[in-house]
C-alpha cells in the first residue's frame, strides 16, 4: 500500500510506547512502576462519574453541535474568564480530548512556508501537527539554568517574516516550569509586533504549587489572536472520557467546527454533560488532588537530589519531575531503558520530548507514595550501577 508523503511526517508520543514494553515486561512477572505516563492515577470525581451515568440514562446518547452544547460553552467561558480574558460562549468549541484543539487550529492556520515556533523540551505532538501541516517547526530552547522558562531574547531572535504561529504551555510539560507574569507580557508585546497567532496549552493551569495562573490572552491585544487550549483530563482525572476545549478568536471558530464535522462530527453528548457538572460542581477533590501532588512533588525532587550523579530543579506546576541525569555518563535514551529493562522503572527520556531534553528524564509522580519511594531506590541503584 502507498501512503501519502505526509504520513512520514506525522510523529507520536514515547509515552505510550514504553507503557507496551512496560506492560509486556509485567505480563512476564516483572515488577513495574509506571511514571511514564502522563495522567493523574485518581479516579473522576464521583459527583462527574453520576452526571456522565445519568445522562446516558437520560438519552443524552445522540448528535449534537460540532462546537458543543451550548450550556458547557457557557460554563467554559465564564471558568475561563476568570483568568482575566472576557470570551463568550460563542467563542468556544468543544473538541474529544485537547489534541484537536491544536490538530485543528494549527491546520486551519499553518500552510507550506509558514514557520511556528515550539518548545524544546515541550509535548511532542506539537512539533508532530506543525510537521504534518506543511509549515516549519522551529524549537524554542527552555533551559534548566532559565527555570526551563523561554527565554525572551531568545524567543524575539527566531522570529522572522515567516513566523506565523508561537505555542507555549505553563505549567508544561514535560519540565513542569511556568512561565511568570513577566515572561507572558513580553511574549505578548512580541505577538502584536509581529502580528503572530498564539497556541497557549493552559491544560495543567489548575495544577500550580505557588502564585497564580496568568493566561497570555489576558494582555492587551492578545485576546484577538490567542487560542486558548484547556480541558478535563488533567485536573478532574478525565483522561479516558476524552473532553477538551478552545477559547478562540471568533473568526476562527466556524473554521474549527467545520474540521469537527469533517473527522469527528461532534463530541459524545454524555460526556459533555460529566464535563459540565465537573465545571459546575464541587472541587474539594480537585483541590485534595493537587495537594497530594505537592507532597508527592517534595517527596520526589528530595530524593532525586539525594542521588549521586543527578539532580532536579523543583517543578512549579503539573505532576512531572525532569531530572538531570547528564552526569551518569548515559545518554537519556539508554538510562531510560536500562532502567525499565534491569530495574523496573519506566520513564521517559527527555529527547522524547525534543533534542534539547538529551541528559533529561520525565518521571510523572501521579502515583502512589509508596510507588515513589520504590522508583526512587530502584533509580538509586541504576546510577550506582553504572560505577
Amino acid at each position: 500500500m502507498r501512503l501519502a508523503d505526509r504520513m512520514n511526517r506525522l510523529g507520536t508520543e514515547t509515552a505510550f510506547e514504553v507503557l507496551v514494553r512496560a506492560k509486556a515486561l509485567e505480563a512476564t512477572g516483572v515488577d513495574v512502576i509506571h511514571l511514564e505516563i502522563g495522567e493523574p492515577d485518581f479516579d473522576t470525581p464521583a459527583n462527574v462519574v453520576e452526571a456522565g451515568c445519568d445522562a446516558l440514562q437520560g438519552g443524552w446518547t445522540h448528535y449534537g453541535p460540532a462546537p458543543g452544547q451550548p450550556d458547557l460553552r457557557d460554563a467554559i467561558a465564564e471558568y475561563i474568564n476568570r483568568r482575566g480574558t472576557a470570551y463568550t460562549p460563542d467563542q468556544v468549541v468543544v473538541t474529544p480530548g485537547g489534541k484537536p484543539v491544536m490538530f485543528f487550529v494549527l491546520l486551519a492556520l499553518l500552510q507550506e512556508g509558514d514557520e511556528a515556533i515550539y518548545p524544546d523540551p515541550g509535548f511532542p505532538i506539537y512539533k508532530s501537527m506543525i510537521d504534518f501541516s506543511g509549515a516549519t517547526a522551529v524549537p524554542l530552547p527552555l533551559r534548566e539554568e532559565h527555570g526551563f522558562r523561554l527565554d525572551v531574547e531568545e524567543l524575539a531572535r527566531l522570529i522572522t517574516p515567516r513566523t506565523r504561529l508561537l505555542i507555549v504551555n505553563s505549567p508544561a510539560n514535560p519540565t513542569g516550569g511556568v512561565l511568570e507574569r513577566s515572561d507572558l507580557e513580553a511574549i505578548a508585546r512580541l505577538a502584536v509586533e509581529h502580528d503572530l497567532v498564539v497556541l497557549s496549552d493552559e491544560i495543567y493551569a489548575e495544577i500550580l504549587y505557588e502564585g497564580e495562573h496568568h493566561s497570555v490572552a489576558a494582555f492587551p491585544g492578545m485576546q484577538e489572536r490567542t487560542v486558548i487550549l484547556d480541558g478535563f483530563s488533567k485536573t478532574y482525572a478525565m483522561t479516558g472520557w476524552r473532553l477538551g476545549y478552545g477559547l478562540m478568536p471568533g473568526e476562527l471558530v466556524g473554521h474549527v467546527a467545520k474540521l469537527m464535522v469533517n473527522s469527528v462530527s461532534c463530541t459524545a453528548s454524555a460526556v459533555q454533560r460529566a464535563g459540565l457538572e465537573a465545571l459546575t460542581g464541587p472541587q474539594d477533590e480537585v483541590r485534595a488532588m493537587v495537594e497530594a501532588f505537592r507532597r508527592r512533588r517534595s517527596l520526589v525532587v528530595e530524593g532525586l537530589n539525594a542521588i549521586p550523579a543527578v539532580s532536579c530543579v523543583e517543578p512549579k506546576g503539573a505532576f512531572y519531575a525532569f531530572p538531570n541525569i547528564s552526569r551518569t555518563g548515559l545518554s537519556s535514551k539508554a538510562f531510560a531503558d536500562r532502567l525499565l529493562d534491569e530495574f523496573g522503572v519506566a520513564a521517559l527520556a527527555g529527547t522524547s520530548f525534543g533534542a534539547h531534553g538529551e541528559g533529561y528524564l520525565r518521571l510523572s509522580y501521579a502515583n502512589s507514595e509508596e510507588n515513589l519511594r520504590t522508583a526512587l531506590e530502584r533509580l538509586e541503584a541504576c546510577v550506582r550501577s553504572l560505577g
